[in-house]
């Protein structure tokens, strides 16, 4: 019964969400900023999440698993354009990952879903569990990973019609941004304009330059 109890413990999956932010002001030191951002430190401080991360031989792929009618036509159209565009951008990053689209029945590890829900309701339809019935902001990452290696094993995307279709590109982008397993924002006027991980501000159609170094330097090998 105790190997059995380990074996289940090990295999349940943690969730983690990307609703959280750390509050700084001005530029902040490389070590900082990407500690805000992997693991929730306030500038100088100490972590507050677990550090998780893909741990991928192949490609992390990525599938568009539902989109219903109210996305039909220009909302369509353009949100494929925004998924193709964030990942041109992450690989563009030369982080030590590669990740990809495949087919919506195809295997994934990336799920993205284009729900009728507005902001606030509760999340419905992904089959996931814990991912179910948590309340959807405008986007919402939901990253399952392992308790004790941190290791994700499978991340859902969820829009919302209440995102306003100028905001596809630079919401994808930051969803996508956070799936690599960098879930905390930083509310801090400086990075308004600069980085997608701007809590108040999600305007960036590119990764700023400390958005990149955060990225190379989470999957930097040993």
């Amino acid at each position: 019964m105790r190997i059995a109890a380990v074996l289940l413990a090990a295999c349940l999956p943690g969730l983690a969400l990307a609703q959280e932010f750390v509050e700084a002001n001005g530029p902040m030191s490389d070590d900082d900023f990407y500690n805000a951002v992997s693991c929730g430190a306030d500038p100088g401080g100490e972590c507050r999440k677990p550090l998780v991360k893909w741990d991928r031989l192949g490609p992390i792929r990525i599938a568009v698993r539902q989109i219903d009618d109210a996305y039909l036509g220009g909302k369509k159209l353009r949100a494929a354009a925004a998924l193709e565009r964030a990942i041109q951008a992450l690989n563009g990053a030369d982080a030590g990952f590669r990740v990809v689209e495949v087919d919506a029945g195809a295997d994934a590890e990336i799920e993205v879903f284009f729900f009728d829900l507005e902001r606030g309701d509760p999340i419905a339809g992904t089959g996931i569990e814990g991912v179910d019935g948590s309340p959807l902001g405008g986007a919402s990452t939901r990253v399952l990973f392992e308790r004790e290696t941190g290791r994700i094993r499978q991340v859902a995307i969820i829009f919302s019609t209440t995102l306003q279709i100028r905001a596809y590109e630079s919401v994808m982008l930051e969803e996508l941004t956070q799936a690599m397993g960098l879930m905390t924002d930083i509310r801090n006027p400086y990075y308004d304009e600069t980085s997608v991980f701007s809590q108040d501000t999600n305007a960036s159609t590119e990764l700023g330059e400390q958005d990149i170094m955060a990225l190379k330097r989470h999957y930097a090998r040993p």
